[in-house]
């Protein structure tokens, strides 16, 4: 049996691994996303509450994210969730509630 590669058979092999290491270190300098949705230390009457505001990670209304309302206290690290002054348990800055009120500009 010829186990002998061709000249086509290295470039193309070569040029699909090179693809997949330009695409491969594209997908790992990706930062990880912000999950805001672990509710296990809270009390079930705050995750009641929670519930009840329809509180959510990305915002569907336009113009109304946790980053922009009163009620939101950002996290000391970027990148981290924030918390709310109505709604307990860790906040997305992208989120939004039914408790949205307007930062004042």
């Amino acid at each position: 049996m010829d186990d002998k590669l061709s000249r086509r058979d290295v470039i193309q092999k070569s040029a699909a691994l090179g693809a997949l290491a330009v695409f491969g270190a594209g997908a790992c300098n990706k930062p990880a996303a912000l999950v805001c949705t672990d509710t296990s230390s809270l009390a079930p009457a705050d995750v009641q509450v929670r519930t009840a505001l329809a509180y959510v990670d990305i915002s569907t209304e336009a113009g109304k994210t946790c980053n922009g309302c009163q009620q939101f206290v950002p996290a000391p690290q970027p990148g981290t969730c924030g918390t709310c002054k109505v709604v307990k348990g860790p906040i997305d800055p992208s989120g939004n509630c039914k408790s949205f009120v307007a930062k004042p500009t």
